[in-house]
């Protein structure tokens, strides 16, 4: 029975690392990243060749790029999967200051693209987006200060980790970047509730994050200018916004079949931002809900999986990853229907992008290492015999 729910079987002493990995491994969120993927690339056959057409490539010159960086974030989760989560958090810990130092040093040497924020580093052949791969950095290492402070004569881990997180919000924002600072500030709110924060704690930061954005309104062009268009109860048919809801609107139940979209010959980001609309309009709403489903399952199970965790750094850690992938999921998909303000995020594994997409693999892989089945007495036995 425990293997029907779980997707696992009993670990044997000396078994080889394949088996004993693909016994302990969370196959159905496995399956799910997987077919994420697939769906990423049949919409990128179908959103990018009008972008490629206009930049002078062949059709599926994008198509190729993603199955390329797709297999790279491929391959890096199947490797963060094996890792024990002592060497996660090292390798996370690693990661983050690597990541931190290059999203400081973006204003210098950083480029935008001509899309007005700051936040890539141009490669030539590619380009590198330093706050995809400090997210998942930033939470295993929060985790880790928090669980810390939860030992006996422990450091004040919760302080130290609001304090890592307020610098590295306020570093987004100069970019400006405020939907990974948005992320970056759930993550951490999320994890200090589950590790016992306050209540009027969390009224605070919730007032704290309020004022925060009425700031931003007023002193940022680029935020206000989104955030009145959002407000606005006219929707201007040429921007984004506009294409992507006439799309949605026009794929109804099943879709006006494939290949015959028109949003991807209008919208700039069809193949990254909006690729959701892409989906709405050519296979209709039963693809969108099969997408939203496999979110929510990979979402779900983790965290069905680490409710029965007893280390209190893997449930935070994996809590705050597994958040994180489905909010953003819900962010990208929330702006396509017009339900959020434009916050240019992707879709983790179906939109391009080589940084989201090996940055994806990589907090997946984390997350997978942090679900694996392991030999140990279920949390609700620990509590029990506390009790007696």
């Amino acid at each position: 029975m425990t293997e029907m729910v779980y997707g696992t079987s009993p670990v044997q002493d000396g078994e080889p690392i394949l088996p004993r990995w693909w016994n302990t491994i969370d196959r159905w969120s496995l399956s799910c990243i997987l077919l994420l993927f697939g769906v990423g690339l049949l919409l990128g056959l179908a959103s990018s060749p009008p972008l490629a057409a206009r930049n002078g490539f062949e059709p599926f010159y994008y198509v190729k790029r993603q199955a390329v960086f797709g297999g790279a974030a491929l391959v890096a989760l199947w490797l963060t999967t094996l890792m024990s989560p002592q060497l996660v958090r090292r390798l996370a810990v690693i990661g983050f200051l690597g990541s931190f130092v290059a999203l400081v040093l973006l204003p210098i040497l950083g480029t935008d693209f001509g899309k007005g924020a700051v936040r890539w580093y141009s490669l030539g052949f590619a380009s590198v987006q330093p706050s995809e791969f400090l997210k998942p950095g930033f939470i295993v290492v929060s985790a880790w200060m928090m669980a810390a402070a939860q030992e006996v004569g422990g450091p004040p881990g919760k302080s130290f980790s609001a304090a890592l997180c307020f610098v590295v919000v306020l570093f987004l924002a100069m970019q400006p970047d405020f939907g990974q600072a948005c992320l970056v500030l759930f993550s951490w709110g999320v994890m200090y509730f589950v590790a016992g924060a306050p209540m009027l704690l969390l009224v605070g930061l919730a007032v704290l994050v309020v004022g925060a954005g009425t700031l931003a309104y007023e002193s940022s062009e680029h935020f206000a200018r989104r955030i009145d268009g959002f407000l606005s109860a006219d929707i201007d048919p040429t921007t984004q916004i506009g294409y992507a809801t006439d799309a949605i609107r026009e794929g109804g139940f099943l879709g006006v079949g494939v290949g015959e979209g028109q949003v991807k010959w209008s919208l700039p980001d069809a193949h990254t931002d909006f690729i959701i609309a892409v989906a709405a309009e050519e296979y209709g709403l039963i693809l969108v809900l099969c997408i939203i489903a496999l979110y929510a399952t990979v979402v779900v199970r983790s965290l069905m999986r680490l409710m029965r965790e007893r280390d209190p750094f893997i449930r935070l850690a994996g809590t705050g990853l597994a958040c994180v992938f489905g909010v953003q999921a819900m962010i990208n998909m929330g702006v396509a229907v017009r339900l959020l303000p434009a916050k240019g995020m992707t879709l983790p594994f179906v939109s391009y992008g080589g940084s989201s997409l090996i940055a994806g693999g990589i907090a997946v892989g984390m997350l997978l290492a942090f679900t694996r089945t392991r030999p140990q007495g279920e949390i609700g036995d620990i509590l029990l015999s506390r009790g007696r």
